[in-house]
Parts: C-alpha cells; sequence; structure tokens
C-alpha cells in the first residue's frame, strides 16, 4: 500500500487526464493530486498515436458542448504550445470538393465553422485552390486557416511536469493499473492508494469503468483501428497544408485525408476498420472478451446493418494499397503507388523492421505494382515465396495463376508481397510461415520463436538454439 493520501486521484495518462489534473493544479495549488497510468509511459494509447491535428472546430453544431469545447481549447492549446515551446504548427487545412454536390456542403460547412467563432474562412474556386495547393484535386475548397498540428505526446509530458512543478508532493505514478475501487481506495497493482476524489479518464475502458461506478448508461466503447501511409521524400512537396475530404454527413468518420506532421512527414489516412480489441493497433489483433462485448451491442448491430458496404469497403482498403491509393488520389491526383510504397525503405533503414508483410496489387491490371514497388526497393529477391504462394492459391482458384506474388531482402530485413483477400492471406501465410524465422537469421535478423500450438517454425538442426 502508498501510504500517502491524495485529495484527488485521476486514473488514465493520456492528454484528457493529464489536461484535467494541470487545471485542478492550477487552480488548487495545494491539492494533492496523482494520476496513474497502467502502462510504462504517458500517452501511450490515443494520445501518442493519433495524427497530431489541432480541429478548429469546424465541423461541431454551433453553441453545442462539442464546439465551445473544440474552439477555446484551440485556443488555451496554442497558448500552452507557445509558452512552453512545445512543437506545433497552424498550417491551415484544405477541405477539397470533388463535385458540385459537395461544394454546396462546403457552403453550409462555412457557415457552421463561422457561427463557431472561426475567422478567415474562405471559399476557394479551383484556380485559387491551385495557388495554395497546387497538387491537389477537387472543383473547389474551404480553406482554414485556424488548424494546426501539434505533438500531443509532448504536451503530455509538458502537462505533468508543470503539474509537479506546481506542488511537488503531487505524483504521477506509471506502470499502475487500477483493478477496482471503492468509497476509500484505489486497488491497483502496486497496492491500495487513498484517495477522496476519483476521476475516471480511462479512455477506451471509461464505460467498464463507469459500469464498475454503478452508473447506469446505454453507450458502450466500440473500437475502430485507422491504418495509416507516409508520403515519400520525394512526395513530400505536394502537400503544403492539412488535406481533408468534404466528411459524409452520413458517416462519424471524415474519411482519409493527407496530414502535415510536426516531424516533418506526411501521413496519408486513416480508414475506420472494426477492430476486435479495444487496445489492438493491429491487424490482426483480438480480445475475445473485447469483440462479444461490441458485437452484441445494439449499437454495433444497428451501425453494421445500416452501413455494411462502407465497413466491407473500408475492410477491404485495409488489405489493399492499391485501393487506399485510390481514395487519395481523389485528393492528389499525381499520388502513385511508389510515393507510399516506399515506405518500406522507412521500415527497413530507419525503423529496422525485420519482417515487412504487404498484400494485394499483385495482378496483371496496370494498376498492380506492388511487385514492382518490391523488387525496386529490394537488394535480393527471392521468388520461391511467391511460386509457394500461387501453388497453394491454385487449390481454390485457378485464376492464381495471374498472380505476381514475390519476397525480397532489404539490408536485414525481408519483405514479401501477400495475396490482397483476407481469406487468401490466411490460407497462404499460415504455410509460408514456418520457413520464415531462418531466413531471417539467415540475413542476421533476430531469432523469432513460434508458439508450436499456432505453427511450427522449420530449422535445420544446427540452427536450433537451445
Amino acid at each position: 500500500m502508498i501510504k500517502e493520501k491524495f485529495d484527488v486521484s485521476i486514473v488514465g495518462g493520456g492528454i484528457v487526464r493529464l489536461a484535467t489534473a494541470y487545471k485542478l493544479q492550477i487552480t488548487f495549488p495545494k491539492l494533492k493530486i496523482v494520476v496513474l497510468e497502467k502502462e510504462d509511459s504517458l500517452a501511450f494509447h490515443q494520445t501518442g498515436r493519433n495524427s497530431g491535428v489541432i480541429h478548429s472546430g469546424l465541423y461541431y453544431k454551433p453553441n453545442s458542448f462539442r464546439a465551445k469545447n473544440c474552439v477555446e481549447g484551440r485556443k488555451q492549446l496554442v497558448k500552452f504550445a507557445i509558452e512552453n515551446k512545445i512543437d506545433h504548427e497552424i498550417c491551415g487545412k484544405i477541405v477539397l470538393a470533388k463535385d458540385e454536390k459537395e461544394s454546396e456542403r462546403l457552403k453550409k460547412l462555412k457557415i457552421n465553422g463561422e457561427q463557431n467563432g472561426l475567422i478567415g474562412l474562405r471559399i476557394l474556386n479551383k484556380s485559387q485552390l491551385n495557388e495554395v495547393e497546387p497538387y491537389a484535386g477537387g472543383i473547389s475548397a474551404l480553406y482554414v486557416p485556424e488548424s494546426g498540428i501539434i505533438n500531443y505526446k509532448q504536451t503530455t509530458e509538458k502537462l505533468a511536469e508543470k503539474i509537479i512543478s506546481i506542488n511537488s508532493n503531487s505524483k504521477i505514478i506509471c506502470s499502475c493499473k487500477v483493478l477496482d475501487f471503492d468509497n476509500s481506495f484505489l486497488y491497483t497493482s502496486i497496492g491500495k492508494i487513498s484517495s477522496k476524489n476519483n476521476i475516471f479518464c480511462s479512455g477506451l475502458f471509461s464505460d467498464r469503468l463507469a459500469k464498475k461506478d454503478n452508473l447506469i448508461t446505454n453507450m458502450k466503447i466500440v473500437g475502430f483501428r485507422g491504418d495509416y501511409f507516409k508520403l515519400t521524400k520525394e512526395a513530400k512537396h505536394k502537400v503544403k497544408h492539412l488535406i481533408y475530404p468534404v466528411p459524409n454527413p452520413e458517416f462519424p468518420f471524415l474519411g482519409v485525408h493527407l496530414t502535415r506532421m510536426t516531424d516533418g512527414n506526411i501521413e496519408c489516412g486513416p480508414n475506420a476498420v472494426y477492430t476486435f480489441k479495444r487496445e489492438g493497433y493491429k491487424k490482426y489483433s483480438f480480445s475475445l472478451k473485447d469483440m462479444l462485448d461490441s458485437l452484441f451491442f445494439i449499437g454495433t448491430i444497428r451501425l453494421f446493418i445500416n452501413h455494411w458496404k462502407f465497413g466491407l469497403n473500408e475492410y477491404k482498403r485495409s488489405f489493399s494499397k492499391r485501393l487506399f491509393l485510390r481514395d487519395l488520389q481523389t485528393l492528389l491526383p499525381s499520388l502513385n503507388i511508389e510515393d507510399i510504397e516506399k515506405a518500406i525503405v522507412d521500415f527497413v533503414d530507419v525503423m529496422g523492421c525485420s519482417l515487412i508483410l504487404t498484400t494485394g496489387g499483385t495482378g496483371p491490371s496496370k494498376r498492380d505494382v506492388t511487385p514492382e514497388a518490391t523488387i525496386s526497393v529490394c537488394d535480393k529477391i527471392l521468388p520461391g515465396f511467391g511460386e509457394q504462394m500461387r501453388n497453394i492459391s491454385l487449390k481454390y482458384v485457378p485464376t492464381a495463376i495471374l498472380s505476381r506474388q514475390t519476397a525480397g531482402i532489404r539490408s536485414n530485413s525481408l519483405v514479401i508481397n501477400l495475396p490482397g483477400a483476407p481469406k487468401s492471406i490466411d490460407e497462404t501465410l499460415y504455410e509460408l510461415f514456418p520457413a520464415v524465422p531462418y531466413c531471417i537469421d539467415l540475413i542476421n535478423g533476430p531469432y523469432i520463436t513460434t508458439d508450436k500450438k499456432l505453427i511450427n517454425s522449420f530449422r535445420p538442426r544446427h540452427a536450433v538454439r537451445e
């Protein structure tokens, strides 16, 4: 048990939690506050994984709490960033209309934004758009000068630092998972913590903790994962602002967009794919509890029934760079597969990835150029992988003979082109993977072991480590 007693505990280490703690601390400097985070660092989940956009308040209903919070919050956030030298830039945003129907929606967006207090909003015709964003598509656009970008993880860490500087008796404790609570204590993975008041800002698990507190609600957290790509250095000059599509009013998602980052990179995305795990950031992340919890929720059922086509398209795009590129080209028509595919180079040379799997774009069509992109960045090609994938797929469909999957080596990394369909990926990867760990051994990558209950990797006897 932690012997200290606190006036307020705040559960969660993201930016909402730290901002809450900071506001309390500057208002009541003598208040003894403890912030508890289950991970070993702050901003580990949503705060550290979003695209870092400072939203202006363009979309929200005028006079709503969301609109007021966004507009006032933006002003405070920018002021805090300037005062504390946090990486940020008010670079502005372009909302692109691809047809006359969307152009009409831009006019309504402009009025909405002005009612929320935004200044400098302008409708741009095609000629004016070309002056602002020469490579952008669309027939018109709404210019939003008050949108920007910021490093939210850096902001969160600075908030934590400021809290302790105001009151050295306050604490920020990481690697501390809250398991249960009552009126007197929080029961955590490191012992009991005494607190007079508890505030739960627990992100993706907020509904479950609300239920523990006997709060009756008809809401539930349902997770959607966003996939992103990066533009290559050669393509970065094509984007000068944030570039967004006109939002579809039928869906709560903004659609794929192009986002400048504070580190100089430009992200492309995201899509919006239902995830089977609340904190699942990979395509195959899975939790039986999370999946059942969301799929049997009436809100999820209604969403899937009403918008199943949208969801299916999002899922297909998650497994196909070609489909992802097609949507990006509505914003930036001159983008090509090399502009996003060269992210493979960064995965190897910058991030040090040892295994890279790409999906789709391996057929005979002109638009299918994934093998060419792979070959262009690899030092050696391993055609045996492609031959085996075709042999596997031919068991199911005769058109597999048309596929051009391949694999190659760049430095100490193995790059494999997989088919585009999820079922085909599962069929081929299951039979291919036993050879992957030994291949990575041979190119001086890490020694990989597998769970034999799921898949049994193969190595020659002399290569097996005890």
